[in-house]
């Protein structure tokens, strides 16, 4: 199907500090962050240097892309490259079917619905086979627990006792998991359990008295997030004796300010004033199984999009 493609959907992230409050303008869809809460941001973003996000997604289309044997685009829904500009060249190129893969495997209102909806703002005529939520994917908690296996190993090795794993995925407002349409309520956080289940059951040894999970990275917004707070599970990890733990986010695909200053600066400097080790698996990035993962999925999109095209002649 030479004029089908796969787009890849992913949150964006500014290029540039000076970019930093036009795109949270985007993030907020407009809506005002006090000065304090900009300075904050600009200031992570420079602890960092620069977020690496659209630079290792791009990646990741490309590895599809070559895995496939057919195009992929990119396209973000915070800022360059836009969504809504990615389809209008898509449908110039003379694509007019494509399989839409959000590179947020655990499904949510406020990230899945979004990029749904900027998807088909501007697809006109080009046929969407929209992948909803891939959280319980067995490739995809291969390629987490791929990454997190040495690093568990090493440390337990090291310090000659049971390493407890923290799983983490983004928080998200209360008033958006408290909500529910005609499908029922948002399936965000049981999805991020349930992923981190997965994986956790693929550890040999990782028994459910030693892994625990909590909701990383609470929005500046007004009104309660999801928890628990890292914070306080860090704090609960070191009470109950442990020495050392492994943080592992399995709601992102790739580095980016959330991992490179939430965890690697913010909950590690946390951790070590506990008197805990804290260390981190690799991300993602340009994990082999993550591109069988986002494969398989555009395999399966692949056939519905046949199927349908088979049922309409």
């Amino acid at each position: 199907m030479s004029d089908t493609a796969i787009l890849l959907l992913a949150h964006g992230t500014p290029a540039t500090l000076d970019d930093i409050p036009d795109y949270l303008r985007n993030v907020t869809s407009g809506r005002l962050i006090p000065a304090e809460g900009v300075e904050e941001i600009r200031h992570r973003y420079g602890l960092i240097g620069r977020s690496p996000l659209t630079d290792l997604t791009l990646e990741q289309g490309r590895l599809l892309s070559e895995s496939l044997g057919m195009p992929t685009y990119v396209g973000m829904r915070n800022w360059k490259p836009y969504i809504a500009d990615v389809v209008k060249q898509m449908r110039a190129d003379g694509i007019r079917a494509a399989v839409a893969i959000c590179l947020a495997p655990q499904n949510s209102r406020t990230s899945v619905g979004l990029y749904r909806r900027a998807v088909q703002a501007e697809a006109g005529d080009l046929v969407i086979d929209f992948v909803e939520g891939w959280a319980d994917h067995p490739l995809l908690a291969d390629a987490f627990a791929d990454r997190l296996r040495p690093v568990l190993h090493q440390l337990t090795e090291e310090t000659g006792s049971a390493v407890p794993v923290l799983f983490t995925a983004h928080s998200v407002p209360c008033r958006t998991v408290q909500t529910q349409d005609k499908s029922g309520p948002d399936p965000y956080s049981v999805e991020a359990k349930r992923t981190a289940a997965l994986v956790a059951a693929r550890i040999e040894g990782l028994g459910p008295e030693n892994w625990f999970f909590a909701f990383q990275s609470q929005g500046m917004s007004g009104g309660p997030w999801i928890g628990p707070t890292v914070e306080e599970t860090l704090t609960a990890i070191y009470a109950s004796g442990h020495k050392s733990v492994v943080l592992q986010p399995i709601g992102f695909l790739c580095d980016h300010v959330e991992i490179l200053y939430d965890v690697d600066i913010a909950f590690r400097d946390f951790a070590a004033k506990l008197g805990l080790r804290l260390e981190r698996p690799q991300s993602l990035n340009d994990s082999p199984l993550l591109t069988d993962a986002l494969a398989d999925l555009a395999r399966q999109g692949l056939k519905r999009l046949e199927s349908l095209q088979a049922l309409q002649d």
